[in-house]
């Protein structure tokens, strides 16, 4: 009895051993962003308002930097007069046509006159419709002094400073970077045959400051980074969600468990 006990101790922790999963893969890998978008503004000015710094959480929406709007509200009041200028112009050809077509039903007036009051009618809509046009240009020409958050996100890098010049063809450097910092992706450097073994979509565990994270692959390297003695190697991404209150950054190492 005592020998079938020693037997046991020393058999069962091989039976463990060998119901762990055989191809599972635990590689070292670093944080980045799932994407990255670089604001740039479209209209030269000077820089009017910064709201943000680098590391600031922002809301979708959030005003992050103002232009000098002096300018572009300035035509665009006038385009709105402008506006206002043929609707005036407008609705006093309406009425003018409405006599006339009157006055022709009646027999009182020739059709050149009818169409004579036609014309004038369709040059006031014109002149609406280009009136038009000139507000909703000098409107987008205005929404471009600013930038906006496209989404909740983090302030990756900024730029930005109040009083600066900006020459819109000649910005080297975006004046703010915002990334999404909700969810986060796990790089990690595999061979070929590694890479054909995970689809996108496949079920993946992230360790972060020990603590195991579900996830999922997001996206499989198509061009090698470096040539390696056992082949090419790529980039495998896994995407997880972030906790909340939680502050990761880019290039920080971690755990990635592959089944």
């Amino acid at each position: 009895m005592k020998h079938f006990s020693t037997t046991l101790r020393l058999v069962l922790p091989a039976l463990l051993l060998c119901s762990l999963p055989v191809h599972a893969l635990e590689l070292k890998g670093r944080l980045e962003w799932q994407h990255k978008v670089d604001m740039r503004v479209v209209e030269n000015g000077v820089i009017d308002a910064v709201n943000v710094t680098t590391g600031q959480h922002v809301n979708k929406g959030d005003l992050l930097v103002r232009m000098d709007q002096r300018k572009q509200k300035a035509a665009l009041l006038e385009a709105k007069a402008r506006v206002a200028r043929a609707t005036l112009s407008m609705d006093d050809a309406e009425r003018d046509m409405a006599r006339t077509q009157e006055l022709f039903d009646r027999g009182l007036i020739a059709e050149e006159e009818l169409k004579d009051g036609e014309l004038k009618k369709a040059v006031a809509t014109t002149e609406m419709e280009s009136a038009k046009a000139t507000e909703e240009a000098a409107q987008v020409a205005l929404g471009h002094t600013e930038l906006k958050a496209p989404f909740a996100g983090i302030i990756a890098a900024n730029n930005a400073w109040q009083g600066a010049v900006i020459f819109a063809g000649k910005q080297d450097q975006p004046l703010v970077s915002l990334a999404p910092d909700d969810q986060m992706l796990a790089r990690v450097l595999v061979t070929a045959d590694v890479l054909r073994r995970y689809a996108v979509g496949s079920t993946a565990q992230v360790q972060v400051n020990g603590d195991n994270r579900s996830g999922k692959v997001y996206s499989q390297g198509v061009e090698a980074v470096r040539i390696e003695p056992e082949g090419a190697i790529y980039e495998l991404d896994i995407l997880f969600k972030r906790n909340a209150k939680e502050v990761l950054r880019p290039s920080e190492s971690v755990r990635v468990i592959l089944p």
